[in-house]
């Protein structure tokens, strides 16, 4: 998992989601979910706040930040 280290107002992370969650548990698919995922290998945008940092730390096997 590649790690932005600038965090500035309105920043936004790109995240690539590149592994299957079909064999992970109830609670790590809850979170791809919760970050909009609807398919594998969809790239989205989301605001670089400590709670998106969370959920990605959550599931770093599952998914990549592109920028």
């Amino acid at each position: 998992m590649a790690v932005k280290t600038e965090s500035k107002a309105g920043a936004k992370l790109q995240l690539k989601w590149v592994r299957s969650a079909i064999c992970a548990p109830v609670k790590q698919k809850r979170v791809v979910k919760g970050l909009g995922f609807t398919r594998l290998n969809q790239v989205i945008e989301r605001p670089d706040t400590p709670a998106i940092r969370g959920m990605v730390a959550k599931i770093p096997h599952l998914v990549v930040i592109v920028n």
